[in-house]
């Protein structure tokens, strides 16, 4: 099977075994990428989206606004063509060295030493993070504080350390975002939330 028909088919699978899932469509569609991407279907339950999510996540890639990542594994799982193609650039400073002397010299990880030193090239654009707690806890604070203005908050941390409480905490923040309860995540999984968006903006034009 080639490609185009190995991704066809599992969707079929994966439509066919969520049956009655209740998400509106744009909302399934990134959904549905999750699960295409991890397998899990505990996504389902455990998915949270602000009410303006899709809209504001979209909009931002096809105003050619930036992408930036906690990891490059993250970095590396997105559709970088189409990102460029926007006008847009798809960033992870988490090996800048300036960032980890920035970590180091203050004491934080690096992930949240990265989340600072991107605040100017996150502006209307998407912070995704895919693996640090930190990094969230991080960018939830510079936004709070009027520091950091992205227009959607990718959150999918993974782990046993705050990942699960950082994400509760995006989910009563009045800010455009995508989540989900408990500690799974991943940047595999991240980066599949954004190709979808992709997807979306790319449909669009």
């Amino acid at each position: 099977m080639k490609p185009a028909e190995i991704e066809a088919l599992s969707f079929d699978i994966i439509e066919k075994e969520a049956g009655e899932h209740g998400f509106p469509e744009d909302q399934w569609k990134i959904v549905r990428r999750m699960i295409h991407t991890s397998a899990d279907f505990e996504y389902l339950t455990t998915v949270r989206f602000h009410d303006d999510a899709v809209a504001a996540g979209v909009e931002a890639i096809r105003k050619g606004r930036n992408v930036v990542t906690d990891t490059n594994m993250a970095r590396a799982g997105i559709r970088k063509s189409a990102v460029l193609r926007f006008g847009g650039s798809l960033e992870c400073l988490i090996n800048d060295p300036t960032v980890a002397h920035a970590a180091r010299d203050s004491g934080c990880t690096r992930a949240m030493a990265a989340v600072d030193a991107a605040i100017p090239m996150m502006r209307e654009g998407l912070y995704v993070i895919g693996n640090a707690p930190t990094a969230l806890l991080r960018l939830m604070d510079l936004i709070k504080s009027g520091k950091a203005a992205p227009a959607l908050v990718v959150g999918l941390p993974v782990g046993f350390v705050n990942a699960a409480e950082s994400k509760a905490l995006l989910v009563d923040m009045d800010i455009p975002f995508i989540t989900n309860k408990g500690r799974k995540g991943g940047s595999n999984v991240a980066a599949s939330v954004v190709n979808a968006l992709i997807l979306m903006a790319s449909a669009e034009e």
